[in-house]
């Protein structure tokens, strides 16, 4: 009985841990880290789209420069409304070896790893979002996270669908 006690503990104290992108963050910290973010989608897929012949690539980049360009003004006009001072976006350390890496590479095997750097970017920025608007403090940020999510999970949506 006290193993199946201690037991059930561990998997309560295990399951209650969040991911460090889904944890509560100020506000902004989400700022900056929803810069970063749509910075990346922007560098990674104009990278993408100087080199790649593949149509879904192609289509799929240029969708990402429009939407992540419109995220960003959303966040932006949002921190505006909160008070904040948005400073202009600095990719993170992961994501800049993330563009060395792109840019390092040619062809097909380019397309295949941008497609895979996407899918782990989507999956971090749908954390992100989602975490700050269910329990984010400031109202129009919350407001803002509400509104991409839906767009961050198409384009999740469409990665799924791309090989």
């Amino acid at each position: 009985m006290n193993s199946i006690v201690r037991l059930s503990c561990l998997i309560v104290a295990v399951g209650s841990t969040a991911p460090a992108s889904a944890q509560m963050v100020s506000a902004q910290t989400y700022v900056m880290k929803a810069g970063a973010s749509d910075l990346y989608e922007k560098t990674a897929s104009q990278i993408a789209l100087e080199s790649t012949t593949n149509p879904g690539v192609k289509s799929f980049a240029t969708m990402m420069v429009s939407d992540h360009s419109q995220s960003s003004a959303k966040v932006k006009a949002a921190a505006a409304k909160s008070g904040l001072t948005v400073k202009p976006p600095v990719l993170e350390p992961k994501q800049q070896s993330m563009i060395a890496a792109l840019r390092a590479t040619k062809g097909p095997a380019r397309d295949a790893l941008y497609i895979s750097q996407q899918k782990a970017a989507h999956q971090e920025a749908l954390a992100l979002h989602q975490s700050y608007g269910k329990s984010g403090t400031s109202v129009p940020l919350k407001t803002a996270a509400g509104e991409i999510v839906p767009v961050v999970q198409h384009h999740i949506e469409i990665l799924a669908k791309m090989k």
